[in-house]
């Protein structure tokens, strides 16, 4: 009897040793389990913190670059830079942006975003972060409306919040997009109509002015990525045609416009065209990495980023306003715009470009670099 329990006892050891590989898998895969189950702050403070770093050192080398004389790109640079798939990641990210996140990874998340790129949740018309579903709701989130009063003052307010990169008087038919870097007026706004002259026998500049008592004068406004990104009308006018044009999604960084000479005019942008009380008006949104998608509220047949494009291909659509209707037409109209008033949107940061007519004595109250907000006085007449 007792060399039958010992047998026993030996089996049962021997099936415990047989046994004990797959239970320590067991334990590991149940406590790898926990491990997903409950956050880990410290390795994510850890990526987020080098992240960062990251960013900042990027944003102190492009302050350094504004600084420096600018040091243009050779066309096979641009080429190369442009083979980078900018769309397709941009599409993706987009795609990210609009993914749900639980509940406990919000606030972390977002807060961790604030803490980045100094955005104030206070102006925010919703303070909780719990409310933000996806990163796509926080980028284009509300204002309250006390936060950006528009000056009466002013007869041109700023379409949005950011920095300052250029401005003044449009010379020769070429804009600078920063200092010392110019792109061509005409491969920006693409061609014109007639307006009773013979294109042919002025430059582009002069086409575009209804008066020789006017000129052409030029804004540029950055949009970082901690920026209020939504963009409202500078003025009271009326937009006459919308031209879309598919391109290049390459970064709008002050460091990258000093480097890409015409990169306005290779990146994606949408451009709103038509008539203020002084003349030829445009505002144009323009794309950049990341920045995939532009919405303007009142055209819900734009489309951009899509997966394929004709380069140098631009889309038009005319507009008439009729009611609260808008539609084609070839014919008089447009979409009448209040200053102030919400136009559209960016899915995180970009640049504004605006371009408009006005009197010789038309003067900026702005200086370069400077920060803005939505609403501020641009200048005055």
């Amino acid at each position: 009897m007792a060399a039958a329990v010992r047998l026993l006892s030996g089996a049962s050891r021997s099936r415990c040793r047989l046994s004990s590989p797959s239970c320590s898998q067991h334990r590991s895969l149940s406590t790898g389990l926990r491990l997903l189950a409950r956050p880990r702050p410290f390795p994510l403070l850890i990526v987020t913190g080098g992240c960062y770093l990251g960013y900042q050192q990027y944003k102190r080398r492009g302050q350094q670059d504004e600084e420096a004389a600018p040091h243009l790109a050779t066309p096979t640079q641009v080429a190369l830079y442009r083979t980078f798939p900018t769309r397709l990641v941009s599409r993706a990210w987009g795609r990210l942006n609009g993914l749900d996140l639980p509940t406990w990874l919000r606030k972390p998340i977002y807060s961790l975003y604030i803490w980045t790129f100094g955005v104030n949740m206070q102006e925010a018309a919703v303070e909780d972060l719990h409310h933000y579903k996806n990163l796509g709701e926080f980028f284009r989130r509300r204002l309250k409306p006390a936060v950006r009063p528009v000056c009466a003052a002013s007869c041109l307010t700023s379409p949005a919040d950011g920095k300052i990169l250029h401005f003044g008087r449009v010379k020769n038919s070429e804009v600078e997009q920063v200092k010392g870097v110019t792109y061509s007026l005409e491969s920006f706004l693409g061609p014109q109509t007639s307006r009773g002259s013979d294109p042919s026998s002025s430059s582009f500049q002069e086409h575009l002015l209804s008066s020789p008592d006017t000129e052409l004068f030029h804004v540029v406004v950055y949009l970082a990525p901690g920026d209020y990104h939504c963009f409202h009308s500078p003025t009271d006018w009326k937009v006459e045609l919308r031209r879309h044009f598919p391109g290049s999604l390459m970064s709008v960084n002050p460091g990258v416009a000093r480097w890409v000479k015409e990169l306005f005019c290779l990146n994606e942008r949408v451009v709103l065209s038509g008539q203020w009380q002084h003349g030829f008006f445009s505002l144009t949104a323009v794309g950049a990495t990341n920045v995939g998608s532009i919405r303007v509220y009142f055209d819900q047949e734009l489309r951009t980023n899509t997966p394929r494009y004709s380069q140098g291909s631009f889309h038009d659509r005319s507009y008439v306003a009729v009611g609260n209707q808008v539609k084609s037409a070839t014919g008089e109209g447009g979409v009448a715009l209040h200053k102030g008033e919400p136009v559209g949107e960016f899915n995180l940061g970009s640049t504004i470009v605006l371009l408009f007519e006005a009197p010789r004595d038309f003067s900026f109250s702005l200086q370069p670099g400077q920060r803005i907000r939505m609403g501020e006085g641009l200048g005055s007449l």
